[in-house]
């Protein structure tokens, strides 16, 4: 039995690497700070669902990353075995209109947590990390030896945790992983992402919108296949001191994502489009060989089959989910 600490676990993706170790029987710690970066309601239902499946072996702990003093004292009162960091100031228009933040919290957090990680002694550290450290296309798909340009603060901020991460595998004798996420989607999700907009506004027989032109293209890959990248990390330490690309193989259009929406939804209406937004990477594309050959990694659903998931989800969760979506 692994105890696991997940930092940000109260949000999309630690949530659901949370409740996937309490399910395997292992003991989880999580830290969120509990920002309203959107509705609470989302997060206190993520909790809720690591309670459900963990019962004793699941301890909420409410404080953020950069608090050197909360960090300390949780490592040094609690036997963590491994560190799933996936706590962050997401998005990348976000940080566009306010770089510090992320800085504040991806980079000077995340030293904060490698800190007390070597000072304790974890057997690893998880870093959730980013395809928008890639951003300018030199070819597709992005291998792990791609040029790292990003476009954007928040890319910045997750291609230093990678370096941070390295060296503290190389200078301090961490074992520590980068897992870069192409846009992660499924039950649960952020309200303010293309798919949760798209398919809020079909199902109320609104058009969705489309930014730019709608021949940008993403990477999208179903939550259940990155949670499965994680837990591997618990089994083998052939990936220490490495960044891996975590896709789904596979990208589509925006557009193709929308006309997938409407199908699923059943609504007759068309897409809108309007002015892109800025930073936003005009592609992303994943060659998972590497996380093929470290983790043994094979995605398992397909788009089509995820934006259904997804969309019958909605459905099921829409008395209480619906308000959260952000309209574009």
């Amino acid at each position: 039995m692994t105890h696991a600490l997940v930092t940000g676990g109260a949000g999309f993706i630690g949530s659901h690497v949370a409740t996937g170790l309490l399910e395997r029987g292992h003991v989880v710690t999580v830290l969120d700070s509990m920002e309203p970066y959107y509705d609470l309601r989302i997060k206190e239902q993520n909790i809720g669902r690591c309670r459900e499946a963990g019962g004793d072996r699941f301890q909420f702990v409410e404080g953020s990353i950069t608090d050197e003093e909360l960090v300390d004292d949780l490592f040094s009162s609690q036997d963590i075995d491994v560190v799933y960091h996936q706590a962050a100031q997401a998005g990348v228009r976000t940080s566009v209109e306010n770089p510090k933040k992320p800085h504040e919290i991806n980079t000077t957090g995340l030293l904060t947590l490698l800190t007390a990680a070597d000072e304790y002694g974890v057997r690893r550290f998880v870093n959730a990390s980013s395809s928008s450290v890639y951003g300018e296309v030199e070819y597709l798909p992005y291998d792990e030896d791609h040029q790292t340009v990003p476009q954007s603060p928040y890319g910045v901020t997750k291609l230093t945790a990678e370096h941070y991460c390295r060296v503290w595998k190389d200078v301090y004798d961490v074992p520590t992983v980068s897992l870069r996420y192409f846009t992660v989607y499924g039950p649960r999700m952020r309200p303010n992402m293309a798919i949760t907009n798209f398919t809020s506004r079909c199902l109320d027989g609104k058009p969705p919108i489309i930014y730019g032109d709608g021949e940008q293209t993403r990477d999208f890959t179903y939550v259940d296949d990155v949670v499965e990248a994680n837990l591997a990390l618990l089994e083998t330490s052939a990936a220490d001191g490495e960044v891996v690309n975590v896709g789904s193989t596979r990208r589509i259009t925006i557009e193709e994502l929308a006309e997938h929406v409407i199908a699923e939804t059943g609504a007759d209406v068309d897409p809108e489009y309007t002015d892109p937004k800025e930073a936003d990477a005009r592609h992303t594309h994943a060659d998972v060989t590497k996380a093929r050959e470290l983790l043994d990694y094979e995605p398992s659903t397909e788009i089509r089959d995820g934006v259904s998931q997804f969309v019958d989800w909605y459905r099921e969760n829409r008395e209480w989910y619906r308000p959260l979506v952000v309209e574009s």
